[in-house]
């Protein structure tokens, strides 16, 4: 193997090495966020500050749309059935910010 074919792996490894990582951050990021939301809607039906049916609307919604975005997730997938461009690298990173951003919000919302 030639210095050029083990720089050429090395990157490789590299790049799904940050995928990965970049994966499983947005994945450890969805089921945080998931369980933020329960324990934050808990608090308020505990609270009196919402009533239970509309807190297990409001999580059905909330469910109904991640389980919409992950249908729609996989149908792309399946269009593009291929390596990760730089624009699913960017739209990932992206997601992952926004599942930050909301992970925020709710730790403020319960500190209050």
């Amino acid at each position: 193997m030639t210095e050029k074919d083990e720089t050429e792996k090395s990157k490789r490894g590299t790049l799904y090495d940050a995928t990965r990582m970049v994966l499983l951050a947005a994945v450890g990021a969805a089921s945080l966020a998931q369980e933020e939301m329960s324990t934050f809607v808990d608090r308020l039906v505990e609270r009196g500050e919402m009533a239970e049916n509309d807190a297990r609307k409001l999580v059905r919604e909330i469910m109904d749309r991640r389980e919409k975005l992950e249908r729609d997730r996989k149908q792309h997938d399946k269009k593009v059935a291929g390596s990760a461009s730089k624009s699913d690298l960017e739209a990932l990173t992206a997601r992952i910010a926004e599942l930050t951003r909301q992970v925020e919000e709710l730790k403020k919302a319960q500190e209050k």
